[in-house]
């Protein structure tokens, strides 16, 4: 299958301003859940919320994620199903940790759910200057997973 079919089976639409397509499929006062695609080209741009953030995977190639911990911590996990590789079909992702994510092939389909659910107004946007400067040993990640505008 083709990344088109998935997002007109699943009706995803473009998520603005951190990037890749997305649907909401939960949402109640306790947690939320989307549909997440990404294509080459395009990643979750570096991002942090106030709550965790869980990731699934659902199908296509997997995703290598980028996690900034507060402590200056920096890891590198890769969402998918080829266990042996160290791929992981789940990934949490604490709140407050800088996280980004981008396939490694044609398409990759996953899920986040939330909770508490998410909020907008908690959602901040990663400069690639400033987290470079404090996570230096992976600036260059760094650098390919912000947006222009936060350059």
């Amino acid at each position: 299958m083709k990344a088109d079919r998935v997002m007109e089976i699943l009706g995803l639409e473009p998520l603005p301003v951190e990037g890749g397509m997305w649907a909401q499929t939960w949402r109640d006062e306790h947690s939320s859940a989307i549909y997440f695609l990404l294509r080459p080209g395009d990643f979750s741009a570096l991002h942090r919320v106030g709550g965790p953030e869980m990731w699934h995977y659902y199908a296509g190639a997997a995703a290598e994620m980028l996690l900034l911990h507060e402590d200056g911590g920096a890891e590198r996990p890769r969402l998918g199903s080829d266990l042996e590789a160290g791929e992981r079909p789940f990934v949490a992702v604490p709140g407050r940790v800088w996280m980004a994510a981008a396939t490694t092939g044609d398409w990759t389909l996953a899920g986040t759910t939330m909770a508490p659910p998410f909020r907008v107004e908690e959602l901040e946007m990663g400069r690639a200057s400033a987290l470079a400067e404090r996570y230096p040993s992976v600036a260059e990640h760094i650098r390919c997973l912000t947006r222009e505008e936060f350059r």
